[in-house]
């Protein structure tokens, strides 16, 4: 019997590959590679000109032996992030051409910073997901406070971490802002409110694509100053309107289209349902209402990515969670809202719309 069940074992292993547990489960390896490059420029650096390795290691003020840095680049080639030419002393790196035009600190295409913060924070808090799943409780800069969103108050006490979040913020969105400004005809709506605007970056989009349109860029008192340094950087100041406030507890302004870029998904469902009531009492009828996040498929087999992101809600805010298009349909249509549709963007992302 042992030998039956010997040889059956063996015949299944031949058959099968345990490769995606391997990759899955050391998955913060090649995940470290990469965030160590964004932390330390390499990509920035490899922009201006190929480099060797031992020329990288200079720049970089490396201590490791030669062989570590070729390791730690040679990786990145095989993830598909660096080119090079010749092997080892030999080589010369640079980017791939996506890496180049995402990830060089010095382009306006930098999407680096989510990554950056993702390095810095999310990294070690993401140590505690066991305790998050067993606690139901947030476990990041501010775990042991008991309010949802609690830790933007703690975050922002940091004006360097209030930048750096700023930056992930957009960094993270750029690519979906862009595709919903060409997708989504804005000119059916004068005014357009961001709620949660953090830097602005998603009104900036809108105005340099619709010169009829005015924006009003809102968010929590301590934001305002940064947004205003982007709005203004770009011309557009007498377009877009600051304004500082809380969602949950202030009134908002009046705008004919209300959008909101990673913001349902952070707060628990009875939150979600009275700040989709509020976005409903605030518009006009036949106003608009844009939620831009990764929304999970609806059978929740595919969206990886807006899978991860739910349980980064559970790490961040506890009782938080990211949600399908049926999900936003039943909370938009028991604020009113006549029909809803899906706007697939960039990556994961989507825009889900309701109508008033």
């Amino acid at each position: 019997m042992l030998a039956e069940t010997t040889t059956e074992n063996t015949q299944v292993a031949a058959t099968l590959n345990p490769s995606k547990i391997m990759q899955t489960g050391m998955g913060f390896w090649a995940s470290k590679v990469l965030l160590t490059s964004v932390k330390f420029e390499l990509f920035t650096l490899l922009a201006a000109q190929p480099l060797s390795a031992r020329e990288i290691k200079q720049h970089l003020s490396l201590n490791c032996s030669d062989r570590h840095v070729y390791d730690w680049l040679d990786t990145l080639v095989s993830m598909g992030f660096l080119e090079r030419k010749g092997l080892l002393e030999t080589a010369l790196y640079s980017n791939a051409e996506d890496t180049d035009f995402f990830l060089d600190k010095k382009k306006g295409s930098y999407m680096g910073g989510i990554l950056e913060m993702a390095n810095n924070r999310l990294y070690q808090h993401w140590n505690h997901l066991e305790e998050g799943l067993l606690t139901g409780k947030q476990q990041n800069e501010s775990k042991d406070n008991k309010g949802n969103m609690d830790f933007f108050e703690e975050l922002y006490k940091d004006e360097r971490a209030l930048q750096e979040f700023m930056d992930a913020m957009s960094g993270i969105q750029s690519g979906n802002f862009m595709s919903l400004v060409k997708q989504f005809d804005f000119n059916q709506y004068p005014t357009v409110l961001d709620v949660g605007g953090a830097d602005g970056w998603l009104s900036i989009q809108v105005c340099l694509n619709y010169p009829d349109i005015q924006c009003i860029s809102f968010d929590l008192p301590p934001v305002s100053p940064v947004a205003q340094k982007k709005i203004d950087s770009f011309g557009l100041t007498n377009r877009i309107k600051v304004v500082g406030g809380d969602f949950i507890k202030d009134p908002f302004p009046k705008a004919d289209l209300i959008t909101m870029g990673n913001i349902l998904h952070g707060l628990n469902e009875n939150l979600k349902q009275q700040l989709i009531q509020k976005v409903y009492d605030t518009l006009p009828e036949g106003g608009a209402f844009i939620a831009i996040e990764n929304i999970i498929d609806n059978e929740r087999r595919q969206n990886t990515f807006g899978l991860l992101m739910s349980l980064n809600m559970l790490i961040e805010n506890g009782d938080a969670f990211d949600y399908t298009l049926n999900d936003f349909e039943k909370w938009t249509k028991a604020a009113g809202f006549k029909k809803v549709e899906l706007m697939p963007l960039a990556g994961p992302t989507s825009a889900a719309i309701a109508y008033k």
